[in-house]
């Protein structure tokens, strides 16, 4: 079964640090640049950073904020994201999804042979 699972997030203090994960099982991520997305109540999914396709040094260079950092270790066939310094605007469901040309288009060319995953809640408190 083609899938992926993320998972890492919780509730978190305001100025702390998270890592989330997002597993791939059915098919190998070293195929593709992996995006992660996250969807705030009441709003769209929006894409906030991206992974290319090799293993290599972290990275944000895709992330729409500098505290995202998104890595990843593909003979564990998973990919990362790193949060640092979240903010209560973080709260959010965070999905990750592999995305087409590599990471300079990933917010609109996502893959749809893998459904989204059910996401990981990222809660921020005061």
């Amino acid at each position: 079964q083609v899938q992926l699972v993320e998972s890492g997030g919780g509730l978190v203090q305001a100025g702390g640090s998270l890592r989330l994960s997002c597993a791939a099982s059915g098919f190998s991520l070293i195929h593709y640049a992996i995006g992660w997305f996250r969807q705030a109540p009441g709003k769209q999914r929006e894409g906030i950073a991206c992974t290319p396709e090799t293993d290599g040094p972290t990275s944000n260079v895709y992330s729409v904020s500098g505290r995202f950092t998104a890595s990843r270790d593909n003979a564990k066939n998973t990919a990362y994201l790193q949060i640092n310094g979240v903010t209560p605007e973080d709260t959010a469901l965070y999905y990750c999804a592999p995305v087409s040309d590599g990471c300079s288009g990933y917010r609109t060319r996502r893959l749809d042979f893998v459904s989204w995953g059910q996401g990981t809640q990222v809660t921020v408190s005061l």
